[in-house]
């Protein structure tokens, strides 16, 4: 085992099919030599060459449609948009084009691409570059969306994401790049799509989150077990297939939840998981199932950031009401 950092994680994934399929090839802007604005690609380029790891133009569309003809032509992309709020140039070849491709050819083609991006709050950066954008995407028929929350799933789980089909969304949080090291396997693994994961096993509620929110989470429930409450803390990891089967069989156990989500609050991950919980569900509640998101706003700008996200304080307030509704 290595000891990895999300960001070293992500590159070594990139590294493992690189050297195992010819036809993986890393792109976007900065990706080569400089190693992309995090150095995520750093060193990838020198090691595999100019042909497989390349920079693009600064022109999100044309990263987009690119990765579209080499992934219907026998190769597998993964294409970096720099930040997460320039996904909105790329959105016609992303989910018109890629997330179609199968369908519309009546099986002929696939697309068979990576679409990565950083994201999420936390570290002031500028306007466009912290955006929770996901909820667009998961309303996108034939497109995967992942969101790891720590180093091992990340390597995991961008290894199955380049060997899949179909095209995959996967997107980075900003603050867990360099937010601690983890034990990592060296070499191949994989880790499922589609699959939830159970972080803090739990009888009282469920706490269900994502990316950054995961430890967000984690930080709520160790408050809350002072309190004698054992909060249940699930790992999305995967938005869209989501892991519905693993949720129930929580809210079965616990009786109540709340889904956590960095975006703003409505018509996101979070409304989706309720409304599925409430589908399959309903009858195993004793509380309605609350959201903690940002407010629908503008995402703010750096000096209120703080007051703007999801904290572990605001987690347990939407505890404390549904134990006590």
């Amino acid at each position: 085992m290595a000891q990895m950092n999300m960001k070293e994680a992500i590159r070594d994934a990139m590294r493992v099919e690189l050297k195992r399929d010819p036809n993986v090839l890393v792109f976007g802007e900065d990706v080569g030599h400089v190693g992309g604005v995090f150095r995520a690609t750093e060193g990838l380029q020198k090691e595999f060459g100019e042909e497989r790891v390349f920079d693009t133009p600064l022109a999100e569309s044309a990263i987009g449609g690119m990765a579209v003809g080499l992934g219907v032509t026998g190769f597998r992309p993964v294409a970096e948009i720099q930040f997460v709020g320039f996904i909105y140039e790329a959105l016609d070849q992303m989910v018109v084009q890629a997330a179609r491709m199968r369908y519309r050819s009546g099986g002929r083609y696939n697309s068979p691409i990576v679409f990565r991006t950083p994201f999420g709050g936390g570290v002031k950066a500028a306007e466009l570059h912290t955006d929770s954008l996901e909820g667009l995407l998961i309303q996108s028929p034939g497109i995967k969306v992942i969101v790891p929350s720590n180093p091992y799933d990340a390597k995991g789980l961008l290894i199955s994401a380049i060997r899949e089909n179909d095209p995959v969304f996967f997107m980075e949080h900003l603050n867990l790049y360099h937010a601690f090291r983890d034990e990592v396997p060296e070499g191949e693994y994989t880790v499922e799509i589609g699959k939830a994961k159970v972080v803090r096993e739990g009888k009282d509620v469920t706490i269900l989150a994502y990316g950054l929110m995961v430890h967000t989470a984690m930080k709520a429930a160790a408050e809350l077990e002072k309190e004698g409450v054992q909060a249940e803390v699930i790992d999305l990891r995967t938005l869209l297939p989501l892991d519905i089967d693993t949720i129930v069989e929580s809210v079965k156990k616990t009786n109540r939840a709340i889904v956590v989500q960095e975006a703003q609050k409505t018509s996101g991950v979070a409304a989706e998981v309720i409304a599925q919980i409430n589908e399959k569900a309903i009858l195993h509640l004793e509380a309605p199932v609350l959201r903690v998101a940002g407010p629908d706003t503008v995402y703010p700008f750096a000096q209120i950031e703080d007051q703007w996200l999801p904290s572990p304080a605001r987690i347990v307030t939407a505890v404390n009401k549904v134990l006590n509704f």
